[in-house]
C-alpha cells in the first residue's frame, strides 16, 4: 500500500501503550490536517512443526481476525477524538520494526507506544520503539507518560533540547510548531557541563569558569532561535541555560512538560551514531512523550 507523504503513521499491537499512541497521533494529524495511517503487523508466530493444514489454516484466521479487530477499535478511538481525520489501515504480514522504518522513508511522522504486547510491565522502552526511533527517516514520537496514576500528560511546554548541531535545528523547528500548535510556551534549553573540564578543577574554579562563559552559552542559544520567534509570533519562549549534562536537565523538565524534543544524536555524536546518549536517556525515562528529530539528508 503506497502511504502519502501527508500521513502520520501509529503502529498498534493491542496493549495500553499504542492505545495512547493512537490517540496522541490522532490529535497529532487533526491539529496539522494530516491522515492518519494505522498499521498492525501480522505476524504468525506459533510453532507450526506437527500442525496440520487445517489447525494451520484456523490459526492464521485467527491471527487476521484479532489483527482486524484490533484496526477497527483503533479507527474507533481515533474517531472518537476527531471524526474528521481520514484513518486508513494495513495489516502486512512480517514483523513490525522493517515495516514502520519503511513506511517512516515517506511519512511526516511515525508515532509509537514506549511498550508493546510483548514487553515486561517494568520494560521501560520496548524493541519495537528501541529499533524505529533509532532507524526511522522521519521523526519519531514515542508515548510516555508520567510514572505512577496521572498518566500521559496533557498540559505543560514544550521542551526543546539545543546544543548547536545540525539536528538540534530540526528539533527546534520540530519544537516551535508543536508549540504553536498547542497554543503553549516553549522552554529552549541548553545545558552545558564538560566532563573533562568537571573532573580536572573543583566544584569552585569550575562554577568560576561557569560564570565566564555564561554569556557566551547565551549568545549560542540567542543564535539558535534568531529567525524562529518571528516566524512563531504567537509562541512563548523562555530560554534556560544551565551548567548540567543535557540528559539530566531534560528528564528533569519532562516531569513537568507535555512533550519533549531532541535530535537523534548531539554536538558530540559521530555520523554513524543512531541515537545519541541524551536522546537514548530520554526514550528511556523521560516523564512525557519524546519527539526524536532525525538529520536531513546528507548530514
Amino acid at each position: 500500500m503506497t502511504v502519502p507523504e501527508q500521513t502520520i503513521v501509529v503502529g498498534v499491537d493491542g496493549s495500553a501503550g499504542s492505545d495512547e499512541a493512537v490517540l496522541w497521533a490522532v490529535g497529532l494529524a487533526a491539529n496539522r490536517g494530516l491522515r492518519l495511517h494505522v498499521v498492525h503487523a501480522l505476524r504468525l508466530t506459533v510453532p507450526w512443526q506437527g500442525v496440520g493444514i487445517a489447525e494451520a489454516t484456523v490459526l492464521v484466521d485467527s491471527f487476521r481476525d484479532n489483527g482486524e479487530r484490533l484496526l477497527r477499535d483503533a479507527v474507533g478511538l481515533a474517531h472518537g477524538v476527531d471524526e474528521s481525520v481520514t484513518v486508513t489501515t494495513d495489516m502486512p504480514t512480517g514483523p513490525p520494526v522493517p515495516l514502520l522504518i519503511e513506511l517512516s522513508r515517506s511519512v511526516r511522522m511515525v508515532v509509537v507506544g514506549h511498550t508493546g504486547v510483548g514487553g515486561f510491565s517494568d520494560m521501560l522502552l520496548g524493541s519495537t520503539a528501541a529499533a524505529v526511533v533509532s532507524h526511522a527517516h522521519c521523526p519519531v514520537l514515542v508515548v510516555r507518560g508520567r510514572f505512577g496514576p496521572a498518566g500521559v500528560p496533557e498540559e505543560g511546554p514544550v521542551i526543546v533540547g539545543i546544543d548547536g548541531s545540525p539536528v538540534s535545528e530540526v528539533a527546534v523547528a520540530l519544537a516551535f510548531d508543536e508549540a504553536s500548535l498547542r497554543g503553549v510556551a516553549l522552554i529552549a534549553l541548553h545545558a552545558w557541563y564538560d566532563d573533562t573540564y568537571g573532573a580536572r578543577y573543583s566544584s569552585g574554579q569550575y562554577l568560576m569558569e561557569w560564570d565566564s562563559i555564561k554569556d557566551g552559552e547565551l549568545l549560542l542559544l540567542a543564535e539558535r532561535l534568531a529567525g524562529w520567534q518571528e516566524k512563531y509570533p504567537d509562541v512563548e519562549v523562555r530560554r534556560e541555560l544551565v551548567g548540567a549534562r543535557p540528559r539530566h536537565a531534560l528528564l528533569e523538565w519532562s516531569a513537568r512538560a507535555q512533550l519533549v524534543v531532541v535530535g537523534s544524536r548531539g554536538r558530540g555524536g559521530f555520523r554513524s551514531m543512531l541515537l545519541g546518549s541524551t536522546s537514548q536517556a530520554l526514550v528511556h525515562h523521560a516523564q512525557c512523550p519524546v519527539l526524536v528529530a532525525r538529520p536531513l539528508p546528507g548530514e
